[in-house]
C-alpha cells in the first residue's frame, strides 16, 4: 500500500494503539473497497460506497466493519487535511443480529481437558486448555503471557488485553496444578538453551502461536469426538457462561473477561436464560396437550 495508507496505519497502531490483528483487518479491507472501484478512496462519492455496501454479498457484520474501516479512515484524512468531508458519514449501519456465543458443557470440557500425559508437549498442552478455561483469557493473552505476569504463591496472573489495558485474573486449583507441573517439570525441555521469558514454548524453544494452538485444540477436540465447532473462544465463552450458570455476578465475569461494557457481557445472560428454558421442556407437564389450544 501506499505511503498514505502506512501513515495512516502507524497512527491506528501508536495513537490509538489498536491491536495488530485489527490493524491487519483494516488495511485488507482497505486494499478490497480499492480494488473494487479502482481509484483512490479519497475519490469515492457517498452513492458509490452505499451501493457497495448494500448490493455485497457479503453478511451483515461484514458491511458494518466495512463502514466503520471506511469512516475511520475518512475521518484520519480530515484529521490531518488532506480531505474536507467524510463521503460515508450519515450511512445507516446494516443490523446485524445478535449471536449467542458457541460454548462446551461440562461434560464436553472434562472430555476435552482429559488429555493423555506423555511428553512435554502434553503437559504444556494441558496447562494451556485448564489456563484458557480457568481464566477466561483470549488466546492472543494466553500466548503473549509472560513469566514475570504469574504469582504462584498468590494464585494470581496479570493479563494484557486490549488497549494495554491490565487485569488481575485468580487461577483455579486444578490449573494451578497443572501449570506449576509444566513450569517446573517441562518448560526447562521446551527452553532448550534459548532465553525466553514467555510461559508457553513451541518444541523449538521458542513463543507458541495462535495458528499452532488453534491446530492442537482441533486435533484434540477430533481426538475426542467433540463434534462441535471449537475454538480458545468458545473456551472463553464457556468460561463466562458455566460461571453464569452457577451464580457469578455479571460484572465479576465482565471484570474477569477484561470487557469494558456490561453490555458486552450481558450476551451471556441470554446463554443462560435460553439454557433455563431448553432444560424446563424436560417437565413432564411441559409441552402444550393435544387437542387443547
Amino acid at each position: 500500500m501506499n505511503n498514505e495508507y502506512t501513515e495512516y496505519l502507524d497512527y491506528l497502531k501508536y495513537e490509538r494503539k489498536l491491536s495488530i490483528n485489527t490493524i491487519l483487518s483494516y488495511e485488507e479491507n482497505l486494499k478490497k473497497i480499492k480494488e473494487h472501484f479502482k481509484k483512490n478512496l479519497k475519490c469515492l462519492k457517498k452513492e458509490e460506497i452505499r451501493d457497495f455496501i448494500m448490493n455485497s454479498e457479503l453478511n451483515s457484520s461484514s458491511k458494518a466493519h466495512y463502514l466503520t474501516v471506511l469512516n475511520n479512515y475518512y475521518n484520519y484524512m480530515i484529521l490531518i487535511g488532506k480531505m474536507d468531508n467524510n463521503p460515508a458519514q450519515g450511512l445507516k449501519m446494516p443490523k446485524i443480529a445478535k449471536r449467542l456465543p458457541k460454548y462446551l458443557s461440562l461434560e464436553e470440557i472434562d472430555n476435552l481437558l482429559d488429555i493423555s500425559l506423555r511428553k512435554p508437549i502434553d503437559y504444556r498442552n494441558k496447562a494451556m486448555l485448564e489456563l484458557l478455561y480457568a481464566s477466561g483469557m483470549r488466546i492472543s493473552e494466553l500466548i503473549n503471557l509472560e513469566m514475570a505476569n504469574i504469582d504462584l504463591d498468590e494464585c494470581l496472573i496479570k493479563v494484557m488485553g486490549k488497549g494495554k489495558k491490565e487485569r488481575i485474573i485468580p487461577i483455579g486449583d486444578v490449573a494451578l496444578e497443572y501449570l506449576k507441573l509444566y513450569l517446573n517439570q517441562y518448560r526447562p525441555f521446551l527452553l532448550k538453551t534459548n532465553p525466553s521469558n514467555y510461559v508457553f514454548l513451541n518444541r523449538f524453544g521458542t513463543k507458541m502461536t495462535r495458528q499452532a494452538f488453534f491446530k492442537i485444540l482441533n486435533k484434540i477436540a477430533k481426538d475426542k469426538h467433540i463434534n462441535k465447532e471449537i475454538s480458545p473462544h468458545v473456551l472463553r465463552h464457556s468460561f463466562a457462561t458455566h460461571l453464569l450458570n452457577n451464580g457469578a455476578d455479571l460484572r465479576v465475569i465482565q471484570e474477569l473477561l477484561g470487557h469494558e461494557n456490561l453490555s458486552t457481557t450481558e450476551i451471556y445472560s441470554h446463554v443462560s436464560s435460553q439454557k433455563i428454558k431448553e432444560d424446563y421442556n424436560h417437565h413432564p407437564r411441559s409441552k402444550k396437550v393435544k387437542g387443547i389450544e
